[in-house]
């Protein structure tokens, strides 16, 4: 995954609101998501893409794979439709991770906008969930295999950069 472009969004964290709401503290919480993401997927070895702890986990590949799946479904939720799995096995990594990418800054524009969040729902197909599950569930799931993605490409020799700040979300040039 060399070659990184910064075309993709969150190579650093958007301006902030000028307005605490609810839709723009949501959009704030995808956007810290989408900054970690980015950085924890960038310039994967595949060493690292195939890296994984023990038989029973994930490779790495195999947790970007589930992150993309999380952003669909905060995706679905911001555009008022119902999830559906997004089979994209035919796909590079690195297409995956770009979709990703912009699947959680499409949900945080919309969410950004937004002046009540109950309309956003979770819908599986048997059943709605209200917004608040999308933070406790995929969100704050992606943000946890972000941490387990910087931690898997550490113990296979390729850290994250020491110039990414993730507390202001900058980079160091």
């Amino acid at each position: 995954m060399k070659g990184q472009s910064t075309e993709l969004p969150y190579y650093e964290l958007p301006e902030t609101s000028a307005a605490f709401t609810a839709g723009t503290v949501a959009a704030r919480q995808i956007d810290g998501l989408g900054f970690r993401f980015y950085w924890a997927t960038a310039n994967l070895t595949q060493a690292d893409l195939n890296y994984k702890p023990n038989n029973d986990a994930r490779t790495t590949a195999e947790t970007i794979l589930h992150i993309y799946d999380l952003s669909n479904v905060v995706l679905s939720a911001a555009l008022k439709q119902p999830y559906h799995k997004d089979h994209v096995s035919q796909l590079s990594i690195e297409e995956v991770r770009a979709k990703a990418l912009r699947n959680l800054k499409q949900a945080a524009d919309i969410l950004r906008e937004a002046a009540d969040l109950k309309v956003f729902k979770i819908d599986f197909g048997q059943g709605e969930f209200p917004f608040w599950n999308a933070i406790n569930g995929p969100i704050a799931d992606a943000i946890w295999h972000c941490g387990q993605i910087a931690s898997y490409r550490r113990t296979s020799g390729n850290p994250i950069s020491a110039k990414i700040n993730h507390f202001t979300g900058t980079v160091t040039r």
